[in-house]
């Protein structure tokens, strides 16, 4: 049976993204990215292409590990200058019907309780289309830009998130009852207050005693991603995400990490398929074999090596300008991406592996016809088991158009890939069974019985 093929695209509101340089290419329009036009173009461009969604990445902070300093980052444009992507929803959402809006947002730099009320106004205003990346950050830049004096530490950031979903639960699905908003204008109610909940939460970080100030949105609780895949980071995935976005070099390694989040999802008493891994990807394509190699090489020749390892270093965590090229790359414990540090920080890969192996991102990529590509893409999934791709760009948007106007075409020849949307919110169009979380989940535990007249405290 062919497997069918879930696709987002990857971005970031930023001028680089993954890929440094390559926003001088004459095709890129990557240096648009504060221009709300380019975000609703590219909306309409990845619709048309039937993608599930947009997932926007973000990061508060600057990659200032590599020489101790941000220049190279600042010249590469290496995710800084970076825009908020909340903003850009509701824009692409006014200009679209079906295409799903994944935003990151960090746990570690904003209190739950206005961030709770944002994502309740984005799935109203997206008819249920928003999503939810769910991160702790990892710059040090950013820790002390908001009082600290250093990153807290990995566990712990995961344990604040933990308790950072306890009180998105509570406000999300425990605060308003199903009917409580009237809209009576015979009575002249509006909302019945016996149906809205004070939450009382009062943990170890975050207090928040008061009910929720927006009314329920279609799917209550945004569709939750993850992309940490650290020993804590698959816990946490297991325990709340319903789709992971996971970034491997090899088959191997992916088909570990999918079957040990899988595992876990069925160890918190969760199907282990009530969670979809998005596997980090790009493709580079044309009507030929040559013609796409032909473009690889020309991409190539825009990669900017300084700006690439100012990316791994903050990502590993470690300033790799110490390193020479041909240096095997060895990353000493620390509190940045463990999960990339332990794929990449073990001696099996010289620093030069970096830019050129790795320079159009850390996941496979492939080049060539829309049939080599297409036959590539479905290798990958069915040899790793994960159930779609996190699909990067090396110009933007013109990665995203050969591939909705030559690869999709030839997945769905194959009947693996959709010719038309479901109806309703994103969560199901994933998952085809209605708009809320199930009853599985834990957020289900935090749902007002219909019997009950005050809100549960689990």
């Amino acid at each position: 049976m062919t497997r069918p093929v879930l696709v987002n695209a990857f971005d970031m509101n930023t001028p680089t993204h993954l890929v440094s340089g390559t926003w001088r290419h004459p095709d890129s329009h990557a240096w648009r990215y504060k221009d709300l036009a380019y975000w609703t173009d590219l909306a309409r461009l990845l619709e048309r292409g039937l993608f599930d969604g947009l997932f926007i990445a973000d990061v508060l902070g600057v990659y200032d590990v590599y020489a101790g300093n941000p220049d190279a980052a600042l010249r590469g444009g290496v995710q800084i200058p970076v825009n908020d992507p909340l903003m850009l929803v509701s824009a692409m959402a006014f200009v679209t019907e079906h295409l799903g809006l994944a935003v990151t947002a960090s746990t570690s730099f904003e209190h739950p309780f206005p961030f709770a009320r944002r994502m309740s106004t984005l799935d109203h205003l997206t008819n249920g289309r928003v999503g939810w990346n769910i991160v702790t950050s990892y710059l040090d830049s950013g820790a002390r830009n908001i009082g600290l004096d250093t990153q807290v530490r990995h566990d712990e950031r995961y344990e604040i998130a933990n308790e950072y979903m306890d009180v998105l639960y509570k406000l999300w699905e425990g605060s308003w009852q199903d009917d409580a908003v009237q809209r009576d204008r015979g009575s002249g109610i509006f909302t019945d207050p016996a149906k809205v909940h004070a939450i009382n939460h009062e943990g170890r970080y975050f207090k928040v005693p008061g009910i929720h100030v927006s009314e329920p949105s279609p799917q209550r609780t945004p569709l939750l991603f993850q992309a940490g895949t650290s020993d804590r980071g698959k816990d946490f995935a297991a325990a709340h995400a319903e789709a992971v976005f996971v970034g491997a070099p090899t088959a191997a390694i992916l088909r570990a990490q999918v079957a040990d989040i899988r595992a876990r999802a069925q160890a918190h008493g969760r199907d282990p398929h009530d969670i979809k891994v998005f596997s980090g990807y790009t493709v580079i394509t044309g009507e030929t074999d040559r013609e796409a190699q032909a473009k690889h090489d020309l991409y190539r020749s825009y990669v900017e090596p300084e700006g690439m390892l100012a990316l791994w270093s903050g990502w590993l965590g470690f300033d790799l300008s110490v390193y020479d090229l041909d240096d095997p790359l060895r990353v000493v414990p620390n509190q940045a991406i463990q999960s990339t540090a332990e794929t990449f920080g073990r001696g099996d890969w010289k620093v030069r592996d970096l830019v050129e192996r790795l320079g159009f991102g850390d996941g496979p990529i492939a080049v060539g016809s829309p049939a080599t590509v297409a036959d590539a893409i479905q290798e990958w999934l069915e040899e790793t088991d994960a159930d779609g791709l996190n699909l990067g760009h090396v110009v933007t948007p013109a990665s995203y158009a050969d591939f909705a106007d030559l690869v999709v075409p030839e997945l769905q020849r194959r009947g693996a890939y959709r010719k038309a949307y479901e109806p309703g919110t994103l969560r199901h169009k994933l998952f085809r069974r209605g708009d809320r979380l199930p009853g599985n989940h834990p957020a289900a535990g935090f749902r007002i019985p219909l019997s009950r007249p005050d809100a549960p405290q689990p």
